[in-house]
């Protein structure tokens, strides 16, 4: 993954726990990296060492982890660092959603050596749509939530997120089905 992932960790940290929490928890990853550059490729084992990391010494569960940080990065990161891009998504989370699976061809224009998620969305409703996850990286579903938890913020608009399939119980990708009340 490239360093903006492990940056955005290390802002979440920081934001809502200080610089104190961030140096023990990188500590306890064992990961030998001062400085996260942006626009870096790094080892994806060092984003789920973090993860791990940020689990045992907030006491939360690596899935509450994944699932915050989705959120941060949607509401965070993505709102600094990619705003225009996020503005193209549409005026609405449906819309959103709905564009969603152009939005990595978007990013690799910047981040070329990027190896993104693919998603494909389906049974589109009024008030629902199926947001289909395929990815190369395994255990991140509950990250993928967060950010489907994080649009809807975006968009000021209450959801309810169902996991509908996942590769933990033998299917070959994860399907969320997102729905606006």
């Amino acid at each position: 993954m490239y360093g903006i992932v492990n940056k955005a960790i290390e802002e979440l940290v920081i934001a809502n726990f200080g610089e104190e929490k961030w140096d023990a928890i990188k500590a306890n990853s064992d990961i030998d990296v001062d400085y996260f550059i942006s626009n870096e490729p790094y080892d994806d084992d060092i984003t789920y060492k973090l993860a791990g990391a940020v689990s045992q010494e907030m006491q939360m569960t690596v899935a509450d982890v994944l699932t915050a940080f989705g959120e941060w990065w949607i509401l965070k990161t993505s709102k600094e660092k990619y705003g225009s891009l996020l503005s193209t998504g549409g005026e609405s989370l449906r819309a959103f959603l709905i564009h969603l699976p152009d939005f990595h061809t978007r990013v690799m224009l910047m981040y070329p050596k990027l190896t993104p998620p693919e998603f494909k969305i389906t049974h589109v409703e009024e008030n629902s749509v199926h947001v289909h996850y395929f990815s190369k990286r395994e255990g991140l579903q509950e990250f993928v939530r967060g950010l489907l938890q994080g649009l809807s913020k975006l968009y000021e608009t209450e959801t309810k997120i169902e996991l509908l399939q996942t590769r933990d119980e033998g299917s070959s990708h994860e399907i969320f089905k997102v729905t606006w009340i």
